[in-house]
């Protein structure tokens, strides 16, 4: 039982003096980190790390730049109504419905086999996209009812066609816009955001380790500088370890960040981006090259109708 607490109290003693040893690098390397700041060392007296190194940190910087500022833009693709008009609006009024449908369909549902009214169940509308080519097809069939219901003299009203065979071409485009998104949402948009928080971030705090290595070393540097005779060869030897760490650190961060830069999904993400768009704005293209010229003729046939009735 002797020989047992001994050697619990020499793992304690080890784990102790790993706990002091552990704050007092801390420590050291926070004050070396500091006086660097305030300019108070020597460019000498800093460990310049390799060119190769120092190579590789500027181009992972410029490549997490690269991401964050197609995200900035590119991130509106999350959500379906990044370009509708009035979606605050309807919210709240599709809000009002479903609580009012909600609470209709309860009453019929709780209020059978007693004596109160029972209302009929109400089904909710289906859930309309919202994104500007769904509302252009629907305000533009809304405008062409509008104008349609009007007509009791039977004959073609030019206007309300034209309307019609707008809202028709918006259809077909809204139709293509949903399809679009979701491909850049999946092709583009979540695998760049899955290369910044994954292999780049990696990559970064790698550099961050060979960072606060460095630190640590450019103060054992310190210390070894002002240690008196007794405590010369420990110093030394903290020098040493630092060394080897620093460089281990550093091969490791040189090899991550090959690895990061040297990755092909960056480039595939973007051609699945610009692939989506030219399909979207291609499917835009044909549709509105269709119903214009169809509108046009219209708009000539009554431009020609208005300057007949004119002359006579």
């Amino acid at each position: 039982m002797d020989s047992w607490n001994k050697l619990q109290s020499s793992f304690g003693q080890i784990n102790i003096g790993s706990s002091v040893n552990r704050l007092s690098k801390g420590f050291n390397s926070s004050v070396q980190a500091t006086r660097e700041r305030l300019g108070t060392v020597a460019p000498e007296e800093i460990t310049e790390l390799p060119q190769e190194y120092r190579d590789l940190e500027a181009r992972v910087d410029a490549l997490r730049e690269a991401h964050l500022a197609l995200l900035k833009i590119t991130n509106v693709y999350e959500v379906e109504t990044y370009d509708y008009p009035v979606q605050i609006q309807e919210s709240i009024t599709e809000l009002s419905t479903s609580i009012g449908a909600g609470i209709t369909n309860f009453a019929s549902t709780n209020l059978k086999g007693t004596n109160l009214p029972s209302p009929a169940p109400v089904t909710l509308p289906a859930q309309q996209h919202k994104t500007l080519p769904h509302a252009l097809g629907r305000s533009a069939t809304t405008a062409a009812t509008a104008i349609q219901a009007t007509n009791t003299a039977g004959a073609e009203d030019k206007l309300g066609k034209a309307l019609g065979l707008y809202a028709e071409g918006w259809e077909k485009i809204a139709a293509a816009r949903v399809h679009h998104d979701t491909a850049v949402r999946n092709g583009f948009l979540h695998p760049w955001q899955s290369t910044l928080t994954t292999s780049i971030n990696v990559a970064v705090k790698a550099r961050q380790a060979v960072r606060v290595s460095r630190l640590e070393l450019d103060a054992a540097k310190q210390s070894l500088k002002n240690a008196n005779p007794a405590r010369q060869e420990q110093a030394r030897l903290e020098v040493e370890n630092a060394e080897d760490d620093l460089v281990q650190k550093t091969e490791v961060a040189i090899t991550l960040m090959k690895t990061v830069l040297e990755n092909p999904e960056p480039i595939k993400n973007l051609n699945e981006l610009a692939k989506a768009q030219l399909i979207y704005f291609s499917a835009a293209a044909e549709s509105l090259s269709g119903l214009q010229g169809e509108i046009e003729e219209l708009s000539v046939a009554a431009d020609g109708e208005y300057r007949k009735s004119r002359d006579h």
